[in-house]
């Protein structure tokens, strides 16, 4: 294995000398694959695997069931950190149903053996926080979840807690997904509003946001669409008690089982219960160029007690239509208020995309060439559930 090919120009992979700062791209990726940076023993890595900026990663051979979560350290590997709270080791080979509230921990497939000058991040996969499933990588001897250190040798582990659904899961099921990045990769908010002007990255219905129109902080944020008669869907909140959804079943499921729908009072907001799971829409058009990656972020917790970010990952091309056509796809927000219940309105912004230069532009992007299931999306509930009752699909 290679300890740096990024140093070499004879290196596994053909890394230049001089690495291009940015999010690697899916041509990166797999020369990083080839490059053993990131392995899987006995398991190929597919190349449907590889994403536009980022690699799916897959559920090992088990899981440990924890009677609490914790807190990873440097002091200790993950293995020791669950001594004394996995209390029982659940077989997926054949499949496993994991319970609500419950958290597991589960070694995945992939390794990883980064150069010192590259690191990587974790997130769920989009239909992974559309099912109200919360995870998060951890590392051995690292003290945050989900951010890997330059350099990182080592088993990455990841935690799983069904929060709304119970779930079933099995071996080789991909609920996350890794970028790797070198340098300063953050886009600055004048670039961003640059950017707007030239190559539009928000749209509202089939109109490019002005610069005057944008709200921008470390990031541009995004609204909540509350819009619409009475009688309009604009969201959906989760049921507690229902059956578990097995995550490989694709269009499987009637979301009546599982789902209420959330309509709209008079002024065009609604209420959030608290500690309930909702599915909301961004009222924006979001588009990724070839050249650039997003991930979203948490809502600013000085604003009030609400979480809006589970899935963070926006690969290029996500709303991108090179002929123009297509005023971007809008985001799906996942959403919980926290003690309290919390009203929020029709335009309010609820969360931001940081954006970030890749070090080229992807030669793989989001879309229908890809199989992505949520391209230029009308409705937020994940790809479990059929398509019917208009707003209802998956």
């Amino acid at each position: 294995m290679s300890e740096s090919p990024a140093a070499e120009t004879d290196a596994p992979g053909g890394f230049a000398t001089e690495a291009a700062p940015g999010v690697l791209p899916s041509q990166a990726l797999g020369e990083a694959i080839e490059a053993e940076w990131i392995s899987s023993g006995d398991y190929r890595i597919r190349p449907e695997a590889i994403q536009p900026a980022s690699i799916d990663l897959r559920l090992g051979d088990f899981a440990w069931a924890l009677r609490c979560s914790f807190l990873p350290d440097v002091d200790s590997s993950v293995e020791e950190k669950i001594e004394g709270l996995a209390f029982q080791r659940i077989d997926l080979r054949d499949g496993a149903v994991l319970e609500r509230d419950r958290p597991y921990l589960v070694p995945l497939i992939e390794e990883l053996a980064l150069p010192e000058d590259v690191r990587a991040k974790a997130n769920p996969k989009s239909s992974t926080g559309r099912l109200d499933v919360f995870t998060r990588v951890l590392t051995d001897r690292h003290h945050r979840f989900d951010e890997i250190r330059p350099g990182y040798r080592g088993k990455l582990y990841l935690e799983i807690v069904p929060r709304s659904f119970a779930i079933q899961v099995k071996t080789g099921l991909s609920l996350n997904q890794l970028r790797m990045a070198r340098g300063e990769v953050r886009l600055s908010d004048e670039e961003i509003r640059r950017m707007q002007a030239e190559n539009p990255l928000l749209y509202l219905g089939s109109e490019a946001l002005g610069e005057s129109e944008l709200a921008l902080a470390d990031g541009l944020f995004l609204s909540v669409d509350l819009s619409g008669p009475a009688d309009r869907i604009v969201g959906y909140r989760a049921k507690k008690n229902s059956l578990p959804i097995d995550l490989s079943r694709i269009r499987a499921y009637r979301w009546t089982d599982f789902w209420d729908p959330v309509f709209p009072e008079a002024g065009e907001r609604i209420v959030l219960e608290p500690e309930i799971f909702y599915l909301l829409l961004s009222a924006e058009g979001v588009c990724i160029p070839p050249g650039i990656a997003a991930e979203m972020m948490a809502y600013d917790p000085t604003a009030g007690e609400l979480r809006t970010h589970y899935a963070g990952f926006f690969d290029p091309g996500f709303g991108y239509d090179p002929g123009g056509d297509r005023p971007g796809s809008r985001a799906a927000l996942e959403v919980r208020a926290r003690d309290v219940s919390f009203m929020v309105e029709h335009r309010q912004p609820v969360c931001k995309l940081a954006l970030e230069r890749t070090s080229a532009p992807a030669e793989r992007l989001y879309g229908a060439d890809l199989g992505s299931n949520y391209q230029g999306q009308v409705t937020m509930l994940s790809k479990h559930f059929e398509e019917q009752g208009g707003r209802g699909g998956g």
